[in-house]
């Protein structure tokens, strides 16, 4: 009888829709809205997620939706997304950043040569994307840190991702190592 009321509480938790919040128990995203996030950060932590660093850009097969920091040209590093688009000349990859950055200083901190033991799915568990942290989902997105002002960020990293929140400046901001690029949508 144990087993079956143990085995019959797994399924049941395993039927439940997640959502993981790092920082707090609240996030930022509104009550309402909670069933459409799959990701999101505690608010008012002046903090951002940081893209892996890459010193060699992927070429085969990498996945839409892929979001790095490009640092295989150290003094001409940059964010980028990966859409699949292969304009001449951009490999599927558009530059977040708009301007290059000098990180050889920033990569003598990096190890190199580590290898990829395993990665992190949220989401989708029977993925076959590649990735150290993958978020897959349907109908879920990933709420990004937000802050109000990226001033507020003592000692931002290169390759750092936030939501500025800020009365008429809401947008996102990508850090590339040497300077803050905004993208704010259209009205």
């Amino acid at each position: 009888m144990k087993k079956i009321v143990i085995l019959g509480l797994l399924g049941f938790l395993g039927s439940l829709q997640a959502q993981v919040i790092i920082g707090d128990g609240v996030g930022t995203a509104p009550a309402a809205s909670k069933g459409s996030v799959l990701l999101e950060f505690a608010a008012g932590q002046n903090k951002g997620i940081i893209v892996p660093y890459v010193r060699t850009l992927p070429t085969t097969s990498p996945t839409r939706g892929t979001i790095l920091l490009d640092a295989s040209t150290p003094t001409n590093a940059r964010v980028k997304f990966y859409n699949g688009n292969t304009v001449t000349g951009t490999g599927g990859y558009v530059d977040l950043s708009g301007q290059p950055a000098d990180l050889r200083d920033a990569l003598t901190a990096q190890p190199t040569g580590i290898a990829e033991r395993g990665k992190t799915i949220i989401g989708n568990q029977s993925t076959q994307v590649d990735g150290v942290l993958v978020l897959e989902s349907d109908t879920k997105a990933m709420v990004l840190p937000t802050v109000s002002d990226v001033q507020n960020i003592v000692s931002p990293s290169p390759g750092m991702l936030v939501y500025v929140n800020k009365a008429g400046a809401k947008r996102l901001a990508v850090f590339n190592g040497a300077k803050w690029s905004f993208w704010q949508a259209a009205d």
